[in-house]
């Protein structure tokens, strides 16, 4: 559905140009959710906006749905980017027109008649749970409501990829969570391609099936979000993974440093999550073990479980036979 080549992007500060995104490759597939991530500064917001051409790139090539948008002329791209929508961190909403009156403002622009905007507008908020809101104005609405009024209105020309600016870092975390269900319901139910910037590995955890970490303008690891998730090879990407998790490094590493035996960090992934596998397996393997950190959680549907353990004594190859049997991945700490 996306697909971006060799991107580069300057600009122009204090006399200086400044790299903002340089040899950037990437690729979305039709119907997933892409997640973008990266500290303040990384790039994130300009290779969003270079997508739909709001930002040109001074070198590098953007396809959307197969068609080079830098090859089209001014209304080719006008009739391209109806079907590349955006929602916005600040909602970005008129505050002098009420909810349908926004949600309606791009049919309007597009020409649609009057009298298939009313049913396409009533339409759009009873999805985004609006239904009742129609006659109220921004200012009487919550910061979640505000976003579904963003969302409805983004939906309302059928999009094929809805661009997503930080849209959920000016929520609290319970709105949070309801605005990204929503998403993912919508992703499955209109096969919508949904780019997703942001600076919060659970964002991506919760909704996105993979996911590239941006650094300094340059992709520095990207894959499944499982795998970056789990098992992040880049310093940056585990930075963000550790404070999903709550955990300084620093911290951690001391804390094992006074603890006897090998350290191992196991990952359960899928149904064994549950399983009683670590007892079965000492047993069997004649091991000592006592668990230092750890959690059960989900990326997407799938659940998953990481233990850091300690272990001493048995036959430690056995046990890392086992446990690799089972499916469970094992990363070695200390030996």
């Amino acid at each position: 559905m996306i697909q971006l080549e060799q991107l580069h992007k300057s600009y122009e500060v204090d006399g200086r140009r400044v790299p903002a995104l340089q040899g950037v490759d990437l690729r979305v597939e039709a119907g997933e959710v892409f997640g973008i991530i990266g500290a303040s500064g990384a790039g994130k917001s300009t290779l969003l906006r270079v997508i739909n051409l709001l930002e040109r790139p001074d070198s590098g090539r953007v396809s959307v749905a197969g068609r080079d948008l830098q090859a089209l002329d001014a209304a080719g791209l006008r009739a391209a980017r109806q079907k590349i929508a955006m929602i916005f961190q600040h909602f970005n909403l008129l505050a002098s027109r009420t909810v349908a009156q926004n949600v309606a403002w791009p049919l309007r622009i597009a020409g649609w008649d009057a009298a298939r905007i009313g049913p396409r507008v009533q339409a759009l908020l009873a999805r985004v749970g609006l239904a009742d809101q129609a006659d109220k104005y921004p200012a009487q609405l919550s910061g979640g409501q505000k976003q579904r009024v963003g969302i409805a209105r983004a939906l309302a020309l059928d999009p094929q990829v809805l661009l997503c600016d930080e849209a959920t870092s000016a929520l609290d975390p319970e709105t949070t969570r309801a605005i990204l269900d929503l998403l993912a319901e919508l992703n499955e139910e209109l096969g919508l391609s949904i780019v997703l910037i942001t600076h919060e590995m659970d964002v991506v955890r919760r909704v996105c099936d993979r996911v590239a970490v941006l650094e300094d303008g340059r992709i520095v690891e990207q894959g499944p979000v499982a795998q970056v998730f789990l098992h992040p090879r880049s310093a940056t990407a585990r930075r963000f993974v550790l404070a999903a998790e709550h955990v300084d490094e620093g911290d951690q590493n001391d804390d094992h440093a006074h603890v006897a035996g090998s350290l191992w960090r196991l990952t359960f992934f899928g149904e064994r999550t549950y399983e009683p596998l670590l007892g079965e397996v000492a047993r069997q393997a004649n091991l000592d073990f006592g668990i230092l950190a750890g959690r059960i959680d989900r990326i997407k549907r799938e659940p998953y479980g990481q233990l850091t353990i300690a272990i001493s004594g048995g036959d430690q190859a056995t046990a890392r036979r086992l446990l690799a049997e089972r499916g469970v991945q094992i990363e070695e700490l200390r030996a």
